[in-house]
């Protein structure tokens, strides 16, 4: 199946929506900070002491996953579900601080080399004991197999099942997996969110007892699936979370950060709930929907960001890497490619920020501290010492392949004025600086408060080759007047 760009868009959202949103909930995990009248913010703490930004046992656990889908492993096999073992096995060894006790207990019983056999096995011991494993750990990790399978849904079926089994054996928390999971496969395919598509995967008994609990948390207030560290009562609170939150008129995808305010705002295990919602948010409105003020500190174990999911991301749902060998490249040679001129001027209304095309980043001004991508770069074509903030703006003016445009060209506006405002001084880059980036300078110099027209006018006759293309410009006309209004 070959993924769109909106489609690709999607699948990596559905990793970058996992790690903010239980980022933003971790702070306020069983009452650990009072949520204030501005909603959830990115204040760390919680039960880990964790930092700002960083992602909890939630967002680790899926990287585990994710990490063997996108090297194209089928998740249903031994080889992936002992290579996931071992991971989670290798993060246990850490003496994470936060982490569920029922998952301590199985991965703590299976011993220091774990199969995906032996951990199915310790779990299903521990169910066969207890009958009590059907805590929400499986469901908060569930949303990469969803992008190592979004195909086929017979296939997810089976992997969210064996995935799940691997630590949490109840049948309703495995059930929970994949609904979840094809919910996700499904906002990814088609961009809607259909909670019920994945019924028809489930036994008849079963499909009765899910379809009641997706009627109670379509009908009932969101603070009613308080507590919710059993897994059914998780996906409640996810999805009423998602499904009585407004989709705004104007900038549809902002209901992403207006959800996972509403699925923090239940409380109790604040940092899963809003886990397993963001996968599903991510997975509709995509990455290009999560604000850079998030993406910038996103990070967490193994020591990586949420730049490296994406990264990760995209190649289980590609199926490898894409043009210019992405994202496994150092270094695209945009300059021989496009014959670049080397475009290198100042903002006409902000000398602290230098638009230019990517041959620029070569050759840094001496000034600069930080580079706004507006294109893909390689892994190695920017300092570590440089901040960056990427956006994957496609320059085609069909609205379907950047459906977040007014979203994307306002978001690095203030990207740029956030940076601008900590001292940084700035290179606004994409390939040849002639479609999107002079667009995002406009809209810069619009948010600044310069009159549209002059804004157009002068960041144009700034740039040699500057000519945003159509949908660029109908979407600063609309910024210009809805949003931007000088």
């Amino acid at each position: 199946m070959k993924l769109t760009p909106a489609q690709l868009d999607r699948a990596c959202g559905t990793m970058l929506g996992t790690a903010v949103g239980d980022a933003l909930g971790a702070g306020y995990e069983f009452g650990s900070a009072p949520l204030g009248p501005e909603g959830p913010r990115m204040i760390g703490g919680g039960l880990g002491g964790f930092a700002p930004g960083e992602w909890t046992d939630d967002t680790t656990m899926a990287w585990c996953i994710l990490d063997v889908a996108a090297s194209g492993t089928d998740l249903r096999t031994e080889e992936a579900l002992t290579a996931i073992a071992i991971c989670f096995r290798e993060w246990y060894n850490t003496r994470p601080p936060d982490i569920g006790n029922q998952t301590r207990r199985v991965l703590g019983g299976v011993g220091a080399e774990p199969t995906g056999a032996t951990l199915t096995a310790t779990s299903y011991d521990l169910h066969a004991q207890t009958g009590h494993t059907a805590g929400n750990g499986s469901l908060m990790r569930t949303a990469p197999v969803a992008l190592a399978h979004v195909d086929d849904p017979f296939a997810l079926t089976e992997a969210a099942r064996k995935v799940g089994a691997l630590t949490h054996y109840d049948q309703h928390a495995q059930e929970a997996c994949v609904l979840w999971s094809l919910a996700i496969r499904h906002a990814i395919v088609y961009a809607e969110f259909d909670l019920r598509a994945g019924l028809t995967h489930l036994d008849t008994d079963a499909a009765a007892y899910w379809t009641e609990r997706l009627d109670e948390a379509e009908t009932s207030d969101p603070q009613q699936f308080r507590p919710n560290g059993w897994a059914v009562a998780a996906l409640q609170a996810a999805w009423s979370a998602i499904a009585h939150t407004p989709v705004p008129v104007e900038e549809s995808c902002r209901h992403l950060v207006d959800a996972l305010a509403t699925a923090i705002a239940i409380g109790d295990d604040t940092d899963t709930v809003a886990a397993i919602a963001g996968g599903l948010l991510g997975a509709r409105w995509g990455a290009s929907a999560v604000p850079a003020q998030w993406r910038r500190i996103s990070h967490g174990y193994p020591g990586i960001t949420g730049e490296r999911l994406v990264h990760l991301a995209h190649l289980a749902a590609n199926k490898g890497p894409t043009v210019y060998d992405w994202p496994g490249t150092d270094h695209i040679d945009y300059a021989s490619q496009y014959a670049l001129t080397g475009t290198l001027v100042r903002h006409p209304h902000d000398d602290g920020v230098w638009l230019a095309d990517a041959s620029a980043l070569d050759d840094l001004p001496e000034d600069v501290t930080a580079v706004v991508s507006l294109c893909l770069v390689g892994n190695k074509q920017i300092r570590p010492d440089i901040e960056h903030v990427g956006y994957r703006l496609i320059d085609v003016a069909n609205p379907e392949v950047n459906p977040n445009l007014d979203f994307m060209l306002l978001d690095a506006a203030r990207t740029i004025a956030a940076l601008r405002d900590e001292g940084h001084v700035i290179l606004l880059h994409c390939v040849a600086a002639q479609s999107r980036t002079p667009a995002v300078a406009v809209a810069y110099s619009m948010l600044r408060g310069v009159p549209a027209e002059r804004a157009l006018v002068e960041v144009l006759g700034a740039l040699p080759a500057a000519d945003p293309n159509p949908g660029f410009r109908a979407a600063l006309n609309h910024l210009a007047a809805t949003r931007l209004q000088a």
